[in-house]
């Protein structure tokens, strides 16, 4: 890395002390200044910021918004140091607070996209994406819990995955189905076949033994979702990673409703799993299928009906 480097590593240092979580920010500022470099840059420009934070181009626009975001602070704090370095506007890009609408996957979108990771030309790599969609489905994991794991993290015998540092800082354990440990297991004996000297202990890795980055796996993601056949169903409404999550909160409450379960009582357990800090974050779930919809208004009209 450039010149860069050292600034990057003080600016991360002083906003980690106080208090902030960078781990998304520093993989992409990290991005940023390997792409600063391929132009031949030293120094921050406005056009260099906003061309970078508009990639992907297909990407939403709060995406592109939050990159020139990650970029703006970091340039702030080197134009205190090098006032060469230039600070990229705000509003370039334009926001919405609307949520993103759910791309609830079918089992068909879900097989589709483990069948077209197996295309990948690198065989870890392949192997690597069709673990994550997989465990992605079956947990309720976001994709960032996901490729901090360690191997430590995992524990076969018992069949528990521990979630270390997740989002507000929180630490919790999520047990997985026999069914998934054994998929794991697999995965892990193909990544020492293929890999066997890692750089680190991470368990999912690149081709060359590092720690998967997400950037590293968005652009395999998109590449998934184009050969699986998956289109965005609106301008709102793309295939994320991270609605892999949302299909398996909303399928776990449609489960509840069908068996006749006190939604209510289990929704703390739920949001316990998922790493919620307020069981509301969890309830949001609640709109995102309009089957779900249906079945909480079957319920109500049921308790309507029998006030006792």
């Amino acid at each position: 890395m450039s010149g860069m480097s050292e600034p990057l590593d003080n600016y991360l240092a002083v906003r980690r002390a106080l208090g902030f979580r960078l781990d998304r920010p520093e993989l992409l500022l990290v991005e940023f200044i390997d792409y600063l470099e391929t132009r031949g840059l030293a120094i921050i420009t406005v056009d260099a910021a906003i061309g970078w934070a508009g990639l992907p181009p297909n990407s939403l626009s709060n995406w592109h918004s939050y990159r020139l975001s990650v970029v703006r602070g970091f340039a702030r704090y080197l134009h205190v140091i090098d006032p060469t370095h230039e600070i990229p506007p705000t509003r370039v890009f334009p926001t919405s607070d609307q949520r993103a609408t759910p791309f609830l996957y079918s089992d068909q979108d879900i097989t589709a996209l483990m069948a077209a990771a197996r295309m990948i030309r690198s065989p870890l790599r392949a192997a690597s994406m069709e673990t994550i969609v997989g465990l992605l489905a079956v947990t309720g994991l976001r994709i960032g819990e996901a490729l901090r794991l360690n191997r430590t993290d995992i524990d076969l015998d018992s069949g528990v995955l521990s979630i270390i540092g997740s989002k507000f800082g929180k630490d919790r354990r999520v047990p997985i189905h026999p069914d998934t440990i054994a998929a794991v297991k697999s995965y892990l004996t193909t990544r020492d076949r293929l890999s066997p000297q890692p750089a680190n202990t991470a368990v999912f890795v690149s081709a060359v033994g590092t720690r998967m980055l997400y950037c590293n796996f968005h652009n395999a993601w998109l590449g998934l979702v184009e050969r699986a056949g998956l289109e965005a169903r609106s301008g709102r409404c793309r295939p994320r990673p991270h609605d892999l999550r949302h299909t398996f909160a909303v399928r776990t409450l449609l489960g509840w409703y069908r068996n006749g379960d006190d939604v209510a009582a289990n929704m703390p357990s739920l949001s316990t799993f998922l790493g919620h800090v307020h069981p509301a974050n969890t309830y949001w779930y609640l709109t995102a299928s309009p089957e779900l919809l249906g079945l909480v208004v079957e319920r109500l009209d049921q308790y309507i009906g029998d006030p006792s």
